[in-house]
C-alpha cells in the first residue's frame, strides 16, 4: 500500500482518501466492463447473473458526501504475530466498505472485518495490540481534521474524543444515517453477536437501539453472506413513515437486499378496511386466540362412518372404517400442519391398499400407489373426512357465528370476551367483510395452521414493545429456523396490549432463549431533555433505568407558555428554523389540522412524518401517534396535556408524551396554553 509523500499528516490522509476513491472507481469500472456474453448456459442464468452484477455496481457506488473511511488503526505487531520479536505492525484504514488497489492490496478495510473490531473495542486498559487509533473529521465529503489516541502510551491520559462528540451531535437534515464511525463498545458487542442466537435490546430514547439493529443486519450479511442470501433477511418497523426514515442506512453500508416491511404488510391476506375498539383488539391480539383457531380448524376433521372400496380392474380392495379412523388418528397425533396431513391422507390410504395387494401376491410399485391415491373413491373419502378449509372463511365464521365461537372458545375465552370480538353486522362474504388489522393477524395464524410459513434467516423487529402476542407469533413464524434481533423500550409502549416484559414477549415470538441486553447510555437526546422526560418514568415504567446522556452539550431546552395559541407555536417553529438542522412540530393528532392551517397562513412550508427534509423545507408536522422512532434536531412539542388526552387512558397518554418529549437531538421547546401534566410540573 503506498501513498504520495506530503509534509503534514492531514495532507497525507487526504492523499490516501483521494487514492482510495480512485481505487473504488476502478473496482466499479471493472465490474461494469464484465462481458457475460457466452458465459451462461441459458437466458435464465444470464438474467440472474446480470442482476447480480447490477447489485454489485450499486454496492460500489461512491457517495460524495459520505466519508469513505472514518478511522485508522496502527497495530503494534502484524496480526497473528504478536509474540514475534521485532514483528512490524500494520496500518489499516477503517471504512464503510472494502477497497483494494490494482494489486489487490487493501486501501480501506470494511468496518465489519475482524481486524476492524479494535477500532470499537480497544481501550487504555485493553489496547488489543493497537498503538494508535486515529479518528477523522469531515465537512461534507472533505477530510478536514484528525484526532489521535495513543492506546499503548500509559503516560497519555484517556480523553473524550472531540470528533466523536461532534459526529454524535452533528445536526441532521434528511433520513437516518449510519453510525459506523461512532459505535460504542457495548453497542459493538450486540452488533457482532452470532447469527445462531437471538438478541433483545431494551433501550431508552437516543441509546441507538435502531441503529444497532440495522448495523447488526449489515454485520451478519458480511459474516454469513451465502447463508443469508439463501434464507433472506427482513427489517420490520412500526409504520411506513419509520421505514422511510431508516431506509438509507443499509444501502449506505453497501447492503441492498434487505427487505423492509410492517407487521401489517406481512399479514396482508385480506384488504383491511375496518378497525376494532381497544377492548376487541386486546382480545383478538391475545395468544389464547391461537388455541381457539386451532380448535376451530381441526373441528372440520370428522371420524369416518364407512370404509372405502377401491376398484382396479376386476379386483375390489376395501379399507375398513376402523382402518381409516386409525390413519386419521395417527395423522392428528403427529401434529403436522392441517394441509400437510390432508395431502398425506390419500397416500396413507393407498399404502393400506398396497399392503393388501402384496398379501394377495401382486407386486405393486409407486405408480400404483399414486394411482390409488388419485382414485375417485379415495378422493371422495378425503373430502368428507378431512375437507379443505379456507383460512379467511374460518376466521369470518368465528367472528360472526356466536355458536361456532362458543363451541371452540369454551374454557379459553370468557363469555364477555366472546361477545367483545363478535361482529355486530355480520358480513356476507370474505370480500365484503370490513377486516381490521387484528383480524388479518388471526387469518395469518390460521394460514400457518394450514400451511407452514416460510422462515427467513434473520429478522429485525423494531419498536417491538407495541406488538400484541398474536403479532409476535406472526413475526416469529417468519424466523422459526432463523434468528431475531428485537428492539424496543418498555417505557414507550403506547398500545392497549403493550408488552409488559421482554421475557413474555420473547416467549410469544418463539425465542425464549434470546439474550436480553440493556442500553442506558444516551447519545442522541441532550441531557436536559432526557432528564425532563425521565420525570415520567415512575408513572409509566417504574422498574426501568433512566437513560444517562453522555452528551457534552446539554442542548437547548425551554418551556414556554403559549398565551396566543397557535400563533405562539408558529413563532416557536420560525425561531428554531433559524438554527441549523431539522425541526419537528409534534402535536396531538386532533390538533394537527389546526396547526397545518396556521403554518400555511404564516407561509411556512412543512412535510409529513417520514418525508425527507431538505435545506429548503426543514419543518415536519408530526402527529403524536406517528412520532415513535423519528428524530429531529429541534422539536417544538405543542400542548403536552392534549397528547395525554388523545389516548384512551392516562398511562398510555403519559407513555405517548414520553415518546414525543424524546425526539429531539439538539433542543426541545415545549409550548402550552393549558396546565402542564402534574408529572412535569
Amino acid at each position: 500500500m503506498s501513498t504520495p509523500v506530503h509534509d503534514d499528516p492531514l495532507s497525507r490522509e487526504r492523499a490516501h482518501l483521494a487514492a482510495s476513491r480512485s481505487a473504488l472507481r476502478a473496482m466499479r469500472e471493472d465490474v461494469e466492463s464484465l462481458d457475460i456474453t457466452d458465459v451462461t448456459a441459458n437466458w435464465v442464468n444470464a438474467a440472474v447473473l446480470e442482476a447480480q452484477i447490477e447489485d454489485r455496481i450499486k454496492a460500489l457506488a461512491d457517495l460524495s458526501d459520505t466519508p469513505l473511511f472514518f478511522g485508522r488503526l496502527d497495530y503494534l505487531h502484524a496480526p497473528g504475530a504478536e509474540q514475534a520479536e521485532g514483528a512490524e505492525g500494520e496500518q489499516f484504514y477503517i471504512g464503510r466498505r472494502h477497497v483494494h488497489d490494482a494489486d489487490g492490496d487493501p486501501m480501506v478495510i470494511d468496518w465489519r472485518a475482524p481486524v476492524s473490531q479494535p477500532f470499537y473495542r480497544a481501550s487504555k486498559k485493553d489496547p488489543l495490540d493497537v498503538g494508535l487509533r486515529r479518528r477523522f473529521g469531515y465537512t461534507g465529503g472533505d477530510l478536514t481534521a484528525y484526532e489521535d489516541e495513543h492506546l499503548s502510551d500509559p503516560a497519555e491520559a484517556a480523553a473524550t474524543s472531540k470528533l466523536l462528540q461532534q459526529e454524535i451531535e452533528r445536526p441532521r437534515v434528511g433520513p437516518m444515517r449510519d453510525i459506523v464511525a461512532t459505535i460504542q463498545p457495548e453497542q459493538d458487542e450486540i452488533v457482532r453477536a452470532g447469527l445462531a442466537g437471538s438478541v433483545c435490546v431494551q433501550g431508552g430514547p437516543g441509546t441507538g437501539k435502531t441503529a444497532v439493529g440495522l448495523h447488526r443486519v449489515a454485520y451478519l450479511l458480511y459474516a454469513h453472506r451465502e447463508r443469508l442470501a439463501r434464507t433472506g433477511t427482513l427489517v420490520i418497523g412500526p409504520n411506513k413513515s419509520f421505514l422511510h426514515y431508516i431506509e438509507q442506512v443499509l444501502p449506505a453500508l453497501g447492503e441492498l437486499t434487505v427487505r423492509q416491511a410492517t407487521v401489517d404488510d406481512l399479514v396482508a391476506h385480506v384488504e383491511v378496511r375496518g378497525a376494532d375498539d381497544a377492548a376487541a383488539a386486546v382480545v383478538k391480539g391475545d395468544a389464547r386466540m391461537a388455541e381457539v383457531l386451532r380448535r376451530a380448524l381441526y373441528s372440520h376433521v370428522t371420524p369416518p362412518t364407512e370404509g372405502i372400496v377401491v376398484v382396479r380392474g376386476s379386483r375390489r380392495w376395501r379399507v375398513a372404517a376402523y382402518e381409516l379412523e386409525e390413519i386419521v388418528r395417527e395423522l392428528l397425533a403427529r401434529g403436522i400442519r392441517y394441509g400437510a396431513a390432508r395431502e398425506a391422507l390419500p397416500q396413507r390410504v393407498a399404502h393400506a391398499v398396497l399392503v393388501q395387494m402384496e398379501r394377495a401376491g401382486e407386486a405393486p410399485d409407486d405408480r400404483v400407489q399414486n394411482a390409488v391415491a388419485r382414485n375417485a373413491a379415495v378422493k371422495a373419502a378425503v373430502k368428507s373426512v378431512w375437507p379443505q378449509v379456507d383460512q379467511a372463511k374460518l376466521v369470518l365464521r368465528l367472528l360472526t357465528d356466536a355458536d361456532f365461537l362458543a363451541e371452540h372458545a369454551e374454557g379459553v375465552l370468557t363469555e364477555d370476551e366472546q361477545k367483545t370480538i363478535l361482529w355486530v353486522k355480520p358480513a356476507r362474504s370474505v370480500k365484503s367483510a370490513r377486516w381490521s388489522p387484528a383480524d388479518a393477524v388471526l387469518i395469518d395464524e390460521a394460514t400457518d395452521l394450514i400451511e407452514r410459513t416460510h422462515s427467513l434467516g434473520h429478522v429485525v423487529l423494531d419498536e417491538a414493545q407495541d406488538l400484541s402476542p398474536m403479532q409476535y407469533r406472526a413475526v416469529g413464524r417468519r424466523c422459526t429456523t432463523g434468528s431475531a434481533t428485537v428492539l424496543g423500550d418498555l417505557a414507550q409502549g403506547t398500545t392497549p396490549w403493550a408488552t409488559r416484559s421482554w421475557e413474555e414477549a420473547l416467549a410469544h415470538l418463539g425465542k425464549g432463549e434470546a439474550v436480553i441486553e440493556e442500553l442506558t447510555a444516551g447519545f442522541r437526546v441532550p441531557t436536559d431533555v432526557i432528564t425532563y422526560a425521565s420525570r415520567l418514568l415512575p408513572s409509566i415504567a417504574p422498574g426501568l433505568t433512566p437513560v444517562a446522556s453522555i452528551r457534552e452539550n446539554p442542548g437547548f431546552f425551554e418551556i414556554r407558555a403559549a398565551s396566543d395559541g397557535t400563533a405562539d407555536v408558529v413563532a416557536a417553529c420560525r425561531e428554531l428554523l433559524c438554527r441549523e438542522g431539522s425541526v419537528g412540530l409534534i402535536a396531538a393528532d386532533a390538533r394537527v389540522r389546526e396547526l397545518a392551517d396556521a403554518l400555511a397562513a404564516a407561509g411556512i412550508g412543512h412535510l409529513g412524518p417520514g418525508e425527507e427534509t431538505t435545506r429548503a423545507t426543514r419543518l415536519t408536522l408530526v402527529p403524536a401517534s406517528l412520532a415513535k422512532g423519528l428524530e429531529y434536531d429541534y422539536v417544538v412539542l405543542d400542548e403536552p396535556q392534549a397528547v395525554i388526552d388523545g389516548e384512551p387512558d392516562e398511562r398510555t397518554g403519559l407513555r405517548r408524551l414520553y415518546v414525543c418529549l424524546t425526539r429531539a437531538v439538539s433542543g426541545l421547546l415545549v409550548t402550552h396554553a393549558t396546565t402542564l401534566p402534574q408529572q412535569l410540573t
